[in-house]
């Protein structure tokens, strides 16, 4: 044995307060002794009784960190002769990064040609807050969720049959959860489809980029919503769609810009129920000019309904799905909004003429989320929990939209919060001598999280402003928000 290689094995430092077991620990160091070059190429271990003593553990330990490393083909054994580093790795030592010399950059994998073009075009996004407070956007009322019952359904499912509970599941969803879409499309937005019709996603991003994988190729211009969903934004371009800004007013989507910008469009991209993040409604007059700039492009529509579930008036407006006579509409939803987010549970709702094709993607290589998870939200649909939830939510979101307002009375003239009348944000304007991100910079220095307008932007627009979300946080969580706000020094200082 090479003296150098005894000092370096008596070296290793094993902590046995750790969860992880002695040997597993032993196994590593060698490991990585190994991979380092530390121990190169046929250099002899000590025998597993001196390594033992050397090191205080038992021989067993040494003997089953060796044997794992020669299962591996790391070290090999010689009988008569001892343990030695393996001669193949003779020239190939995977030395780690900061062992590694030449130019970092160089050393950074090569990319596909789409999401290196797509990287300089996406939205910026911080991962997403899971933790309420003022004034975080997308983040539902946790607080409020009818855990019990959830527990109840969770605890009878997985103790039915290991095969429904742990198997692949059918391709495009579970039937009985795309009947119970089905039937809730129908009962609240006026929407008539059949289940087959409807196909279940990991969330609303991961239907966009289905869609774009299916419907679009490199280049294909996709019009979309400026300031839009920066999700939807990330995933198209993402599927190679060159993205077309469309400029928003008080009816929704200009669609005489979008033709204007370009008419042979391939893909649209809007949120007609509440606008992301402007809060508008799309109306009627601008819906159908959407449809016919569709059929006359040959053009499909992505309807995003994200929390379509929650309105403040009488009735919700109908879906523009509703009103498609051509089939040019694919609605998607989530139940991020309307349940909570961590379950990574979306749906599309596609035109008769595109099942085939959708069953298609789905059998041969699409998956969707855990069987066990549709299959507890089919039930908790069934029920009738999930329509007892929406209901409540919408009292509880009003009372918390209704705190925001009286609230925000108080705030200085340089920020204007608008009226909505439906889901859990709306937007403030902002002077235009008021810097956007020295505002978010400030609150967020005190604890209160907003979201600047810019954020939503593709391209540059004229007005400056913040998102309030208003969902996750209850009324004394607002107060409390707006006073910080009320006295920032950017919002004082005009």
């Amino acid at each position: 044995m090479k003296h150098a290689a005894g000092a370096l094995l008596s070296s290793i430092q094993l902590d046995r307060t750790l969860r992880r077991s002695v040997s597993v620990q032993l196994y590593m160091a060698l490991r990585e002794m190994i991979l380092s070059g530390a121990l190169g190429a046929g250099d002899r271990l000590p025998a597993t009784r001196t390594l033992a003593k050397e090191i205080g553990v038992s021989r067993t330990t040494v003997i089953d960190a060796i044997d794992r490393l020669v299962a591996e083909g790391m070290l090999v054994s010689r009988v008569g002769a001892g343990t030695f580093v393996s001669e193949t790795l003779d020239n190939q030592t995977l030395a780690s990064a900061p062992q590694l010399g030449g130019d970092a950059k160089s050393r950074q994998p090569r990319l596909s040609y789409v999401i290196n073009q797509a990287e300089t075009s996406y939205a910026q996004r911080t991962w997403l807050p899971h933790k309420p407070r003022a004034f975080v956007t997308a983040l539902p009322a946790l607080d409020a969720f009818p855990m019990a019952h959830w527990a109840r359904l969770s605890a009878r499912h997985l103790r039915g049959g290991r095969g429904d509970v742990m198997g692949y599941g059918q391709p495009k969803g579970l039937a009985a959860l795309r009947r119970a879409i089905a039937t809730h499309l129908g009962a609240l937005k006026g929407i008539k489809c059949h289940p087959d019709q409807v196909f279940i996603t990991a969330g609303a991003q991961h239907a966009f980029s289905l869609i774009g994988r299916l419907l679009l190729n490199p280049g294909d211009r996709v019009w979309i919503e400026n300031p839009g969903a920066s999700g939807a934004r990330n995933a198209l371009l993402s599927e190679g769609a060159e993205l077309v800004p469309v400029d928003v007013d008080d009816q929704g989507m200009v669609v005489t810009d979008g033709l204007t910008k370009a008419p042979h469009f391939r893909l649209a991209f809007v949120t007609p129920s509440h606008q992301q993040p402007l809060g508008h409604v799309m109306s009627l007059p601008r819906r159908l000019e959407l449809l016919q700039a569709a059929e006359q492009a040959q053009a499909l529509i992505i309807e995003d309904d994200y929390d379509g579930e929650f309105y403040y008036g009488n009735a919700p407006r109908p879906a523009l799905h509703s009103i498609d006579a051509a089939g040019r509409v694919l609605y998607v939803g989530t139940f991020s909004k309307s349940l909570f987010p961590s379950l990574r549970l979306g749906f599309v709702l596609v035109p008769d003429r595109m099942v085939n094709a959708f069953d298609q993607m789905f059998d041969t290589w699409a998956s969707g989320p855990s069987t066990a998870t549709q299959a507890i939200v089919a039930e908790f649909m069934d029920e009738g929990h999930f329509a007892t939830h929406i209901r409540l939510m919408r009292q509880l979101y009003k009372a918390r939209y209704d705190a925001l307002q009286e609230a925000a009375s108080t705030l200085p003239d340089t920020l204007r919060l608008q009226e909505t009348t439906s889901g859990f944000h709306t937007p403030a304007f902002l002077d235009g001598r008021v810097n956007e991100a020295s505002v978010v910079s400030e609150a967020a220095a005190q604890g209160v999280t907003l979201a600047s307008l810019g954020r939503y932007c593709l391209s540059p627009i004229s007005q400056s402003g913040l998102v309030f979300g208003f969902g996750c946080a209850t009324p004394e969580d607002i107060t409390r928000g707006i006073g910080i706000l009320r006295d920032l020094p950017t919002l004082r200082s005009v």
